[in-house]
């Protein structure tokens, strides 16, 4: 048996956009804001908390993956039903460490439905993964992320693919791979080469090839799956220093003359 000590991870020092968020919701709560209620805008906010941008839109982000907010094009940044309850740092970081998990989960089961669509679409299935696309494209073209359309691509495949088991394992994932999907469509570029990856799922779909279409969407998910959460988790666990070593007694042990 291994008696060589566990020591404790290091305490992570606190981000800025994580204060940020914590600093927005104490926020909302002085404030006596509610389901609903939208948060100023982003130029306005980001003066008001003396932070800049960037910084804001991340913390924005983070608050969005962890359902405190809902970002809709157009209307602004709306509060939800968790706004005033949920412990923010807590919850980002928890949703930074199921990440892989999350990603290898969905690498496995898209990949495989993909393939199963490409031998089992119908006409119906074609039309339906196209309208998605177009409807992410329009989105996009508008400034959008392209979220709802993305969401509904990936159901169009699914039911494509016509395994019930699968399908169900996917709806368990649902909210999680949604976490990761916003976060994905909410960096710069990101929704044109999500936009480009999903084109060749579908063009391998539509021409019944599993095998490209399995790795199209390989593809795909690996590409989607390089988010700021993940990347600075990474280097959190690189920067952690390795276990001290047990000293023996041969460590001990000096030259006798």
């Amino acid at each position: 048996m291994d008696d060589t000590p566990r020591f404790p991870r290091p305490v992570l020092r606190t981000r800025l956009y994580e204060q940020v968020a914590e600093q927005i919701t104490g926020w909302i709560a002085e404030n006596g804001l509610r389901a609903g209620d939208r948060l100023p805008p982003e130029r306005e906010l980001a003066v008001r908390l003396g932070v800049s941008r960037a910084t804001l839109s991340q913390a924005l982000v983070a608050l969005e993956v962890i359902g405190v907010v809902v970002v809709r094009h157009g209307d602004g940044t709306v509060l939800t039903e968790r706004a005033r309850t949920a412990p923010v740092i807590e919850a980002i970081r928890a949703h930074a460490d199921r990440l892989p998990e999350i990603i290898e989960a969905r690498d496995a089961l898209e990949s495989k439905l993909a393939a199963l669509a490409a031998v089992r679409r119908t006409d119906a299935d074609v039309v339906a993964i196209q309208a998605a696309l177009a409807a992410m494209e329009r989105d996009i073209a508008a400034g959008g992320r392209g979220v709802e359309a993305d969401e509904q691509f990936h159901g169009a495949v699914t039911t494509a693919a016509r395994s019930e088991l699968l399908a169900q394992m996917m709806a368990a994932l649902h909210d999680l791979i949604r976490e990761t999907r916003i976060e994905s469509l909410s960096q710069p570029g990101r929704p044109k080469d999500s936009l480009a990856g999903h084109r060749k799922v579908a063009e391998a779909i539509v021409a019944g090839d599993p095998n490209a279409a399995s790795a199209a969407m390989h593809d795909h998910v690996l590409l989607v799956s390089d988010v700021a959460l993940l990347r600075e988790q990474r280097g959190a666990d690189a920067a952690e220093p390795a276990p001290a070593q047990r000293r023996t007694d041969d460590d001990l042990e000096v030259e006798q003359p």
